[in-house]
């Protein structure tokens, strides 16, 4: 006789025990606001790098570009260029916290070691400082969609949409972060971070719409996970609505949930063997 498992349940199962038996990832978040409240300027120093990018569209190029089709809607190529520069500073918030500061915890300060001395368990760990690593994205998503509302660059009202994306955004890359850390021998592999990082900035759609890369290119463009994070973005600012997001938005959210099992898994094996 088969059992059948209440369809409530299933969504947990999707995560392995350690996650589904934390009780405490925000003691970990606590512990990172604490750290950083006096060192602030170190939050925000990723959010200038895409604002730098924006300053230049807004200022020169984007004249000499003219004007770019988004969901129907005709809009100019720095108005084209913001979301998806937006979509960049949460990836880049999210891949920071969860990449080298990670590291620095787990395998030179021990951070984790002294923490699983205390009720606060692996799940934990890993929930609280990917939730960390996506709160650190949404920052500097916020703070973009305000430089994008002052520079006069937000085509809808619908824009708000544009912060959950975000943090779906974040929470993909900080999960995929995280586990990529876990495999890193020394700082030297953080090399390999920037060899990723670089080509999906750039090459996600990000500076031009996906048909003016070649049949060839163009599903290549459309495995980035930065690109389904720029298309949901760039369509929320432009306040129009297409079936297509829904991919997006699943792609997201298979990559947060790999990432994360992975976590998990990992930091099991690592802080507890």
């Amino acid at each position: 006789m088969s059992t059948r498992l209440p369809t409530a349940t299933l969504p947990l199962r999707i995560f392995p025990p350690v996650i589904r038996d934390a009780r405490r990832p925000q003691r970990l978040m606590e512990r990172s606001f604490m750290v950083y409240r006096r060192t602030w300027l170190l939050i925000v120093s990723g959010f200038f790098e895409p604002l730098l990018y924006l300053l230049s569209f807004k200022v020169g190029l984007g004249e000499l570009v003219g004007d770019v089709t988004v969901g129907g809607k005709t809009v100019s190529y720095a108005a084209f260029v913001a979301p998806a520069l937006m979509a960049s500073s949460a990836m880049n918030g999210a891949v920071y916290d969860s990449t080298m500061n990670v590291f620095h915890k787990l395998k030179y300060a021990h951070i984790y070691d002294a923490v699983l001395a205390t009720p606060v368990g692996v799940g934990d760990v890993a929930l609280g400082e990917i939730g960390f690593a996506l709160l650190r994205g949404q920052l500097y998503a916020s703070m973009f969609l305000v430089v994008m509302w002052a520079m006069g660059l937000v085509a809808s009202p619908w824009v708000i949409l544009a912060l959950p994306a975000c943090a779906l955004i974040g929470a993909a890359f900080a999960a995929v972060g995280m586990a990529s850390t876990t495999f890193m021998r020394g700082w030297v592999d953080f090399e390999y971070v920037a060899v990723v990082t670089m080509p999906l900035f750039l090459f996600s759609a990000t500076f031009a719409p996906l048909s003016a890369y070649s049949p060839a290119v163009r599903w290549l463009v459309q495995l980035s996970p930065l690109y389904h994070g720029v298309a949901l973005v760039r369509l929320a600012n432009a306040g129009v609505w297409e079936w297509a997001a829904l991919g997006h938005i699943a792609f997201l959210v298979v990559m947060a949930v790999v990432g994360i099992r992975i976590t998990a898994r990992r930091l099991a094996g690592l802080l507890l063997s």
